[in-house]
Parts: C-alpha cells; sequence; structure tokens
C-alpha cells in the first residue's frame, strides 16, 4: 500500500443512525471523512456514537459531544471534517485528493440553502429559488471544467459535496416531492456518478435513516 500505516488502527467516530445504535447514521460530515478514508485505501476502524444518548465515556473525551472525530493511533482526537480531512490529506498523500484553491468553494452554499428550503413552510420565501441558484451554479461550473469539481479525476470537493447533494436528493424528495430540475443535465450526471462510485455505496447511510434524521427537524 502507498500509504504509511499508523502503529494503532485508525479510529473514526461517526453518528449512529436514528433509532439503530448499532447502524451507521446519515451525517453527511462523516460520510466525507469516510469517503476520503476510503479513496485513499486507508484502514479505520468506525466506532458508532449515539447521538440521542451521547455515552459518558465519548463526552469525557470530546466534551462539545460533536462528530466525526478521528484518532489517527496515537490517542489524540481531532474534530471537525475541514481539520480531519486535511490531516488526511497530509499523512497519506497517495493518491492526491486535494482541490485547486480557486474550486474549493464550488457548491459550498448548497447545503444551508438546502436545509432552509427544507425546513421552509412558505412557498413565497424564496428558498426554493435560492436553492435553484445555487444548483445552477454548480452546473455551470460542471459544464466548463467536469464530470467533476476539478475535472475528470474526484477530489476533496466532491467528497464534501456528494453526501451533501444526497441528503438533497433523499430529503426534499421525501418530504416535498421536489427534485432538482431535470434541465441541470449536468449536476444529474454528478450525482449519478459520486453516488455509483464504491466508496459512496459502502459509506452512505440507508435512505429511511436519513428520513428518520431529518424528521424532527422538518417537523418539529
Amino acid at each position: 500500500m502507498a500509504n504509511a500505516a499508523s502503529s494503532e488502527p485508525i479510529k473514526v467516530l461517526v453518528k449512529a443512525a436514528a433509532g439503530a445504535p448499532d447502524v451507521l447514521g446519515d451525517c453527511p460530515f462523516c460520510q466525507r471523512v469516510l469517503l476520503t478514508l476510503e479513496e485513499k485505501n486507508v484502514p479505520y476502524e468506525l466506532k458508532l456514537i449515539n447521538l440521542s444518548e451521547k455515552p459518558q465515556w465519548f463526552l469525557e473525551i470530546n466534551p462539545e459531544g460533536k462528530v466525526p472525530v478521528i484518532d489517527f493511533g496515537d490517542g489524540t482526537l481531532v474534530p471537525d471534517s475541514d481539520v480531519i480531512t486535511a490531516m488526511i490529506e497530509e499523512k497519506y498523500p497517495n493518491p492526491p485528493l486535494a482541490t485547486p484553491a480557486e474550486y474549493t468553494t464550488v457548491g459550498s452554499k448548497l447545503f444551508s440553502s438546502f436545509v432552509k428550503f427544507l425546513k421552509s413552510k412558505d412557498p413565497s420565501d424564496g428558498s426554493e429559488q435560492a436553492l435553484v441558484d445555487e444548483l445552477q451554479a454548480l452546473e455551470d461550473h460542471l459544464k466548463d471544467h467536469g464530470p467533476f469539481v476539478d475535472g475528470e479525476n474526484i477530489s476533496a470537493a466532491d467528497l464534501s459535496l456528494g453526501p451533501k447533494l444526497f441528503h438533497l436528493k433523499v430529503a426534499l424528495g421525501h418530504f416535498k416531492g421536489w427534485s432538482v430540475p431535470e434541465n441541470l443535465t449536468g449536476v444529474h450526471n454528478y450525482m449519478k456518478i459520486s453516488f455509483d462510485r464504491d466508496s459512496f455505496t459502502k459509506t452512505k447511510a440507508a435512505e429511511e435513516y436519513m428520513i428518520a434524521g431529518w424528521q424532527p427537524k422538518v417537523t418539529g
């Protein structure tokens, strides 16, 4: 293997599914970390954290109680998917996944736009159009640079964006009967090639648990 191995296995603490503490949960930021490890062929151990009933040992070592958290084998816990993925890139440089600086913000507002529209109960508040505008911006970028954000090869930007688009697809389809406009063919292709990758299939949550995860936020 091209990447150096630690003396101790990497441990990744991620969200357990809502109502199923032994099943991988629906956190897109956790999936981003798992995707990065999978794409770099770095072996790891998964530890599922029930965020509804956070175990005391977890809170003692991670007082903020947030996931994902990673232990690279030295016992030091590192939170925050941005920090974690940057460290993975540094420690395991092959294959390289860094996105060129000029493309790192592509699609960066999509998730917040999606969440606002998902929670919206006012059809006239502009949240749907704001989401469509963000999707159109992604479409325009992919038209010039695709099929991935940085061209032919997948990069860190895609590993962040893919899980968020999967949440968008599942949650908006279930709760609003809404889907990405058909004319955004580049986005549809992007979603398909992202979701069809072995790494994505291996690290995604089941749709039923994604819906369960969003339910309180939508109906609460």
